[in-house]
């Protein structure tokens, strides 16, 4: 391996940053799910759990000291399980020890099953404006197979719970679903569509490693040609309703992409608290990435002494590039060239001899003041994002 001798070293302002907390219980545990998530048979431990999670935020707090926050994100497991006392001192612990910009955009992620109105009115009155519902399926026949605790009908009577008390909401699908036809899968999406939502985030289903998918597949997944007539289908669809794909997965009306999520694609930083949460902070000259332990009960009683992180990692200046790319590539229109140097405090020479060849093999936009995929690179995204490898 080559070693690049220049550090990290950031002239300009450090890149935004953001919260994401993890709350890691829910009602039942998917079968395709791999993120760390833990069914409950009682009562979930809110006070040690709130506990716990300001003596995290504590711990952070002087590597991100005076730094405003731009977005939190409430993720999951089922964070609509909290109550809605939970829910106000947990953004009361945030007001009182981080800079919060004004109209921080604040996201929870709620299952159409543990909805309830005067609840989700309550999260709403705490200062949550953005709820992202797990809706996955209107298909009673999809949501079984896929293990959901809810059913179409209580879907949509979620939505319209939401839409009541939230400023914006999303809605999470998937296709590709077992035994799912293209039929079934528009009737999805534009169902989604009818409700008047402004963003949705819809996802291939893939079998990820540890879930018991991929232990045992389903029978009936759609072959790759299906599924990608699925995907050029609800592309043309949500286009035909006014919405960009403005990431793989993602498709919004204007100004209402997610704040949050668009901070990670543009290689901001964020505060990973929670159990198994992840997170990235740089500094003058660093880039730090952490991961805490998985365990909800291992976390909750190593944070008393400061050892809940199971992963520490400085990026090396040979690491950059590659991450950098990972993300911004993801984006339909990229970025700003000038991003590169600003969010990784390296420059852009680093990788001009990666970029030339990926404009060449016409992966890359030709644009000089943009990282963007072209149409082809965008149709074989991991090949180009895999060129930003350092040897």
């Amino acid at each position: 391996m080559t070693t690049l001798n220049k550090g990290v070293s950031f002239a300009q302002p450090l890149p935004p940053l953001s919260i994401y907390i993890h709350v890691p219980w829910c009602v039942k545990k998917c079968p395709y799910c791999d993120f760390n998530s833990h069914a409950i048979s009682g009562e979930i431990p809110e006070k040690e759990y709130l506990q716990a999670l300001e003596q995290d935020l504590i711990y952070v707090l002087p590597s991100v000291w005076g730094r405003q926050i731009h977005s939190i994100f409430i993720g999951g497991g089922t964070p609509s399980l909290l109550s809605a006392k939970a829910l106000d001192d947990l953004l009361t612990v945030l007001r009182n020890l981080f800079n919060l910009a004004p109209y921080t955009e604040i996201t929870m992620e709620a299952n159409p099953g543990t909805v309830e109105v005067e609840r989700f009115k309550a999260f709403a009155a705490s200062g949550v404006t953005r709820l992202s519902l797990g809706v996955q399926s209107f298909n009673d026949e999809m949501l079984k197979r896929l293990g959901r605790i809810h059913d179409s009908y209580q879907a949509k009577k979620a939505i319209e719970i939401a839409q009541q008390s939230f400023q914006r909401i999303n809605l999470d699908l998937m296709y590709a679903l077992p035994f799912q036809t293209l039929k079934d899968c528009h009737q999805d999406v534009q169902t989604a569509l009818s409700f008047g939502a402004e963003h949705l985030s819809l996802y291939n289903l893939t079998l990820e490693p540890n879930t018991v998918f991929a232990k045992y597949p389903p029978e009936g997944i759609p072959d790759d040609d299906l599924a990608g007539d699925m995907q050029d289908m609800l592309i043309d669809l949500t286009q035909q309703h006014g919405f960009e794909q403005y990431e793989v997965s993602a498709y919004a009306k204007k100004n209402a992409y997610c704040q949050h999520n668009l901070n990670y694609w543009e290689f901001g930083d964020y505060i990973g608290v929670g159990p198994g949460a992840h997170g990235k902070i740089s500094s003058h000259n660093q880039i730090l990435r952490t991961a805490r332990v998985k365990n909800p009960d291992s976390w909750m009683q190593k944070v008393k002494t400061s050892e809940q992180l199971a992963e520490s990692r400085l990026l090396t200046v040979e690491d950059i590039p590659f991450e950098f790319m990972l993300n911004v590539l993801r984006l339909k229109q990229g970025v700003p060239t000038h991003y590169f140097s600003d969010r990784c405090g390296v420059p852009l020479s680093l990788m001009t001899a990666k970029i030339n060849e990926a404009v060449s093999k016409g992966l890359l936009d030709s644009d000089p003041t943009r990282l963007k995929a072209s149409a082809l690179g965008w149709r074989y995204l991991n090949d180009l994002q895999e060129m930003f490898l350092m040897d």
